[in-house]
This record gives C-alpha cells, structure tokens and sequence, in this order.
C-alpha cells in the first residue's frame, strides 16, 4: 500500500510538472473521436492533426473552420496557466567592485591549554617486576 501511494503521488508530481492536469487525460476519448474525424473527412495523418491543433497550423485551420470552434475547445491541452513569478533585484549603493572586506589579522583563540600527564614514579612507567 505504502509504494501504491509513492507510484501516486510521483506521478502526481510528474504530471503537474508537464502541465497536464486530470480533465486532459479525461479529455483524450475526445482527442481520438476529433482525430479520426479529421482523418475520414481531410484526410490528414496524426502529425498534421496535432499540427493544425497544438502547432503552427493551429491559427489557420481556427479561420478556415469556426463551424468546429466548440469540438476545439473540448479538446485537451488547452490549458492557459498564468506565470505568476514575481522577481525582485535589489541595487545597492555601493559598487560591488570597489567593495572590499576586512579581515582580522590578530585572532584571540578561545582555549587554554594545560599540560595533562604528571610524573606518579621517577622512573619510566613501565617497570619490569622486581621479584620472579
């Protein structure tokens, strides 16, 4: 269930990213009945379908056949979403060239260090045993 739901959800995202929303994909039964309108009555293959619908025979064919202006309208990917970035600059006063940063050339640490280790014997500390 758990991957059911990831699958959903990436896909959720993916289609969002490109734009296509659920009424496209329910939309598409109307895609194949106008394309196969197309095909019997002009003839045209699917690239000049999607050309005179999505591309740059679009404005042309919108001209030469306004009695089909409703089938164009059901049809999917049609989708106008506004851009709505806002982008901001900010200009400062100062040139950033000429600007210049100060570094501090003396630097107080903060630690002090203390010797850690004291003398226990007088000898080394490691000492063979003295009776065997």
């Amino acid at each position: 269930m758990n991957k059911l739901i990831t699958i959903g959800v990436s896909l959720l995202i993916l289609l969002q990213g490109a734009n296509i929303h659920l009424k496209d994909l329910v939309e598409l039964g109307d895609l194949v009945e106008h394309y196969q309108f197309h095909n019997e009555e002009y003839g045209d293959s699917f690239m000049v379908f999607v050309s005179k619908h999505y591309g740059a025979l679009k404005e042309s064919h919108s001209e030469k056949h306004k009695e089909e202006q409703k089938e164009h309208e059901k049809l999917p990917f049609q989708n106008q979403s506004p851009c709505a970035q806002n982008l901001v600059f900010v200009v400062d006063s100062n040139n950033f060239i000429e600007a210049s940063s100060e570094i501090a050339l003396v630097v107080k640490g903060n630690f002090h260090y203390q010797i850690s280790y004291s003398h226990i014997w007088d000898d080394s500390p490691f000492q063979p045993p003295k009776h065997a």
